[in-house]
């Protein structure tokens, strides 16, 4: 991937720029459609941010359509 920062000195929220990227990643086919997206802790580790800010990017995706839970087998990207 890209080597992209999350600025915490930004007057954004972070997991708003985590669901940036993310978006960003999925709109521009670097995780296409029924790719599993990566770990919370994965993409935590990454892009040097929490947890809880990760997840809250994925929900908020979720809530775009964009990607869905399945059971067993976590996010699943559904589509831009």
């Amino acid at each position: 991937m890209a080597n992209v920062t999350v600025d915490h000195d930004s007057g954004d929220y972070v997991y708003e720029q985590v669901a940036r990227i993310l978006r960003n990643r999925i709109e521009s086919g670097q995780y296409p459609t029924g790719r599993i997206m990566p770990s919370a802790r994965t993409l935590s580790q990454e892009l040097g941010v929490s947890i809880g800010s990760v997840k809250h990017a994925l929900e908020e995706l979720r809530a775009d359509g964009l990607v869905e839970t399945r059971i067993g087998r976590g996010m699943v990207v559904t589509g831009t």
